[in-house]
């Protein structure tokens, strides 16, 4: 039973010790991982086809450090 108490706590502390309800947290992961995976997807085409997308993965990354880093 303990396990299972640490595994749901985990479920309120995590999102409260960053001033987000559970729901709130996971709009903003689940945000922040759309636009890691569009970032990726630029990156993956500029691998292939150099001249396309040539900052747009680094300019979405320094976004999302700026975004993380001045949530509150």
């Amino acid at each position: 039973m303990d396990r299972a108490h640490a595994f749901l706590a985990a479920f309120r502390d995590h999102p409260a010790s960053v001033d987000e309800t559970y729901f709130g947290h996971m709009r903003f992961a689940l945000g922040f991982a759309g636009a890691l995976f569009l970032a990726g997807g630029a990156a993956l085409v500029h691998a292939f086809i150099p001249p396309l997308f040539e900052t747009t993965a680094s300019r979405k990354v320094r976004a999302l450090h700026a975004r993380i880093h001045n949530r509150h």
